[in-house]
């Protein structure tokens, strides 16, 4: 494997459509950071609602402590999924998938290269800089 991305021969067409999957595909990973964060501050807000739960014990509001402990700290959040599911389907079945798609068209058309049209820009600044 070639690291020089210019001894590739890709088309216009191929490193164009190289460099949108690339770049989707950091916009899946970007989502998927979104998406544990979105777990990490869920799982913040349960523990709090937890807490309330006490608090609410504490202060004499047995039936509103009984109907958060049985109704919503059990919940799930979405489609009764508890987030740490969200997560791992997410993961196992759509980025590795994905990660793996992107993998075998960057090993066809570049060689394995990744980022050729950044490299080559790249490389046509510090050419265009030692010109001058």
């Amino acid at each position: 494997m070639s690291s020089d991305p210019d001894d590739l021969e890709l088309t216009d067409a191929e490193e164009d459509a190289l460099h949108e999957l690339q770049l989707g595909m950091e916009y899946v990973h970007r989502a998927y950071g979104n998406l544990l964060e979105f777990h990490h501050e869920l799982g913040h807000a349960m523990d709090r609602m937890g807490n309330a739960e006490e608090l609410l014990r504490e202060a004499g509001h047995e039936e509103r402590a009984n109907q958060l402990r049985d109704d919503h700290l059990p919940a799930g959040a979405i489609s009764d999924q508890w987030t740490f599911e969200l997560v791992e389907e997410f993961s196992t079945s759509f980025l590795e998938d994905v990660d793996d798609f992107e993998d075998e068209v960057r090993d066809e058309l570049a060689d394995g290269i990744g980022h050729v049209t950044e490299r080559r820009q790249k490389q046509k600044l510090r050419d265009r800089a030692r010109d001058d």
